[in-house]
This record gives C-alpha cells, sequence and structure tokens, in this order.
C-alpha cells in the first residue's frame, strides 16, 4: 500500500523526468566526438516528443480537475455565506422573539403552566407564581400536588386523567378571598401532542374572573355543588348567557364599584425597579420605576394584565394614578425611604385627559413639602402622538410645578424624533426591542447611537430598559447612554424594602 502511495505520488513527474533526461542526452551527442546511428537518435527524438506531449495532456487534465475544484469550492462558499446569513437571520429572530414572549409572559392575564405525563411541571409564567405566592424553584420540576394548595389541585386532579388521553377538559369553580368578594376560576387542561400523534403533556391554564354577590352561591375551593346540572345553569348565568342589556349594564356598574372599592380599601401593592447610572457615580440620584400588583389573596397578587384592562375599560385609571401618586408622596413625606430615591411614575393615555390630575398633583406637593423633582412621570410616545396638542400641554404644567418628564418607548423613527420639537422631555427611554438586540443587531445598535447622541444634543438624559445581561450593560456604557433598568440592573421588589 505504501509502495502503490509513492508511485502514485512521482507518477505525474515522470514524463518531465524523461524529457529533460532526453533532451540532456541529445545535446551531449550533438556535442559528443563519437558517431551514433541515426535511428538512435531519431529513437530518442520520438521519445522525446511523446514525453513532452503526455506531459501536456498532464497540464490539461491538472488544469481542468483545478478547475472543478475551485468550482466546487466557490459553491461550497457561496453555501456556507447563506448558511452564516441565514443563522444570523434566525439568531436575530430568536432574539427578537423571546423579548416579545418575555413581554407577553410577564403580562399575560392568565396562570400558564406546563406539565409532562407524570405531572411534573417543566414550565410557568409570572402571573401563575404570583396567584399561588410560590417561587420559582417551589415550582419547576415538581409534582403538581408538591405546591398546589389541596382545593386546587382537586379540581384539576379528576382531569387529568382525560387529558392525557387527548380530551381537552373545562372545569369551573368560585373561589371566596378573604376580602368578601367572589372569584370564578376557569381552569383548562389542554393536551400537549409529539409529532406521533401521542400525548407527551398538557397545559393548564387558569383564568379568575371577579363576580358580584348574588350570581353564584360563594362556595369554598374545592366544593361541590349537589345538582351538576343547576350548576351548569348557573355557571352559564355568570358567563352572560340570557343576560339581557339591563343585567349586563347592572354587571358593568358593579365592576366599576368593585375597582373603585379595591382602590379606596387600599387593594393594591407597589412594586419598583431600579433605573441605576450605566457609569458609577455616587453622586447620581437613582431612580425607581413604580409598578402595580393587585392583591386577591392572602398573599398572591395578580400581575397587571389581569386587571388594569378592565379598570381601563371602565375609565378609572386616573383614579388609580391618581392614587398610585398619592402614596408615593406618602412615601417620601414620612422618610419611609432613602432622600436620594426619585419615582418614575406611569400615566395612562386617559389620565393625560383629565383636567384635574395636575391640580390633584400640586395639592399633594403642597401639603406634602417634598421636592417635586422627586416625581418623574413616565409618558408613553403613543400617548403623545396620539393627542399632541393637549399632552403637550399637560407635560407643561408637570413641568412647571417642577416634576420631571420620561418619554417611553422611543423608537428609531420620523415620528418620535419630532414629537421633541413639542415637548421638552427630562429623559428618554429607549425601546427595549432595540436594547435587547443591540449586541446581535448592527442595526439596532446604530439606531441606540443615533437616539442617545440626538437626545444628548438636546441635553436630554437617556434611559435603556430591557437591559437582561451584564454584555448588554457594559455595550449601553460604551455608547455613552445615561441610566439602565432592567433583570441585569435590578428585579422588580416591594416598595417597602427600599433602604
Amino acid at each position: 500500500m505504501y509502495t502503490y502511495s509513492k508511485l502514485n505520488t512521482i507518477k505525474p513527474f515522470l514524463p518531465v523526468t524523461v524529457a529533460v533526461i532526453i533532451t540532456g542526452l541529445l545535446v551531449a551527442l550533438d556535442h559528443s566526438v563519437f558517431s551514433i546511428e541515426s535511428h538512435v537518435v531519431a529513437g530518442l527524438w520520438v521519445a522525446l516528443i511523446t514525453a513532452m506531449f503526455v506531459t501536456a495532456i498532464q497540464i490539461v487534465h491538472t488544469e481542468k480537475a483545478f478547475s472543478m475544484q475551485f468550482a466546487q469550492l466557490a459553491a461550497q462558499k457561496e453555501r456556507l455565506a447563506n448558511e452564516i446569513k441565514y443563522r444570523l437571520w434566525a439568531e436575530k429572530t430568536s432574539s427578537e422573539n423571546k423579548a416579545r414572549l418575555q413581554i407577553v409572559d410577564d403580562n399575560f392575564p392568565g396562570m400558564l403552566a406546563y406539565c409532562n405525563t407524570e405531572q411534573r411541571c417543566h414550565y410557568h409564567n409570572r402571573a401563575f407564581r404570583q396567584w399561588f405566592g410560590l417561587r420559582s424553584e417551589q415550582i419547576e420540576n415538581h409534582l403538581l400536588r408538591e405546591f398546589l394548595n389541596g382545593p386546587s389541585y382537586t379540581h384539576i386532579a379528576q382531569g387529568i386523567e382525560r387529558v392525557l388521553s387527548g380530551e381537552t377538559v373545562q372545569n369551573q369553580y368560585v373561589q371566596q378571598l378573604p376580602n368578601r368578594s367572589a372569584c370564578l376560576v376557569t381552569a383548562n387542561l389542554i393536551p400537549h401532542y409529539d409529532s406521533g400523534g401521542k400525548v407527551i403533556g398538557f397545559y393548564i391554564l387558569y383564568t379568575p374572573r371577579f363576580v358580584k354577590e348574588g350570581e353564584l352561591p360563594l362556595k369554598r375551593s374545592g366544593e361541590k355543588s349537589t345538582d351538576e346540572n343547576d350548576s351548569s345553569k348557573k355557571v352559564k348565568h355568570v358567563q352572560g348567557v340570557g343576560e339581557n342589556a339591563e343585567q349586563r349594564s347592572q354587571s358593568a356598574l358593579d365592576s366599576a364599584r368593585r375597582i373603585i372599592l379595591a382602590i379606596e380599601r387600599e387593594e393594591f401593592r407597589l412594586f419598583c425597579q431600579k433605573i441605576l447610572p450605566v457609569k458609577s457615580d455616587e453622586h447620581a440620584e437613582i431612580y425607581y420605576e413604580i409598578l402595580i400588583r393587585m392583591a386577591e389573596e392572602e398573599s398572591n397578587l395578580v400581575p397587571p394584565g389581569a386587571f388594569l384592562p378592565l379598570i381601563e375599560k371602565h375609565n378609572l385609571m386616573s383614579r388609580l394614578d391618581g392614587w398610585v401618586v398619592k402614596k408615593i408622596i406618602q412615601h417620601l413625606s414620612e422618610r419611609k425611604i432613602s432622600t436620594k430615591a426619585s419615582f418614575c411614575i406611569n400615566l395612562s393615555g386617559s389620565t393625560l385627559k383629565d383636567p384635574t390630575f395636575i391640580h390633584h398633583i400640586q395639592n399633594l406637593l403642597e401639603q406634602a413639602k417634598i421636592q417635586p423633582e422627586k416625581l418623574c412621570f413616565e409618558i408613553e410616545t403613543f400617548d403623545v402622538m396620539e393627542n399632541l396638542h393637549n399632552t403637550a400641554l399637560f407635560i407643561k404644567k408637570i413641568q412647571q410645578l417642577g416634576c420631571l418628564i420620561s418619554l417611553c418607548s422611543f423608537d428609531h423613527n420620523r415620528a418620535s424624533f419630532d414629537l421633541l420639537k413639542h415637548i421638552k422631555a427630562d429623559f428618554l427611554k429607549i425601546d427595549g426591542s432595540m436594547i435587547c438586540n443591540i449586541l446581535r443587531n448592527a442595526e439596532d445598535l446604530k439606531k441606540t447611537e443615533n437616539i442617545n447622541k440626538f437626545a444628548h444634543a438636546l441635553k436630554i438624559r437617556t434611559i435603556g430598559e430591557l437591559v437582561e445581561t451584564q454584555a448588554i450593560l457594559e455595550k449601553l456604557a460604551g455608547i455613552g447612554i445615561d441610566y439602565a433598568q432592567g433583570f441585569a440592573v435590578k428585579r422588580p421588589f416591594p416598595i417597602e424594602h427600599i433602604h
């Protein structure tokens, strides 16, 4: 094998070697004093021409083989370039989808979880944890019966065998809350199939809905109705089947009263998330964005996506925003928090249209005698665009009180930049969908840099939101962003924990 391989290595050089040797012999004979027979000389010339012909054939063959290999390499290079291009596109798309799904997961009003056939939980969203008052490590990879309370597990346990057989199961029960309100909980079990049609797990979706007194008998969670048909009819009534316009109107009125009562009873809890300077500065102000949760059962907290749509529907957001401002000013005036702390409070679009809201803030500030710049009101870019003239007047009056304004979800488009011709913001909070992609997407990085330069030219400070990793935080520091907010900075926590 070794000899054959060696022969193949030297084989291409044999014709050239023979040609060189014969040429040398002919030159030597031409200068030799000895006479050589003519047929010998003729034979040498024939051998030389043959060797040269074979060499030419080898050169042509080698050139052809080289061209083919070059074409193959070019094709492979193009294929590899396309694969890299598609991979980068896939990574970008995956990153964008992850950011969107994170937002959906954080704000999805229903409690969603996924379990395998052994009833072991492998996924749960934030609302699911908050509803049951559990930490992530208490749920992840644990059996349902290990972390669900008795009644909650009882209501789904009877349907697990059916869902694992491929049937979608729905169960409803009324849960009495400590504040004497009642909640109709719909528990849906949805099978999950693999590519072969086999059930490999199931989803659990809890959907709560507050009901008024008298709609259903206030059964304790886990109690069964003695008359299944009668119970079914009552559930249908709660869902609005057969109700006339007067009943629906009365139900809406009761819902509004329920929300007002929740505000008056202070059944909402304030959380906050730190907004810190990207570059360390001990003299810089520390800001906290205020987040709101609704307390419904002992320590369980309902995420904003579960109750804010109802509050907006009944046009009560201005009242809730006023309550939040009142509580923050109360915290500041009673010195329950650090004197270096300032708060960013989100204002809804309906609050911006409330002419009494400015006077409400002014009265609270005068009574508490705190520094107005301790309050920064966050306003969505979309809300400003929707009613530019009135919102610009609202912002001007807010700033005349001495409070700050942060323009949120600021995007790299002409409409966003044009807003700064009409309003003077103190902060620009750059859209999180760009921030979370600046390490993977050169275009988003360039947009972020442009917004930062534009803001600084107008002497406006910038905030990067959805900063999920230390690498993104370091990149923002390199760009020159002033402040950062996100899990890489600090996760949300109760306002009472501010030192």
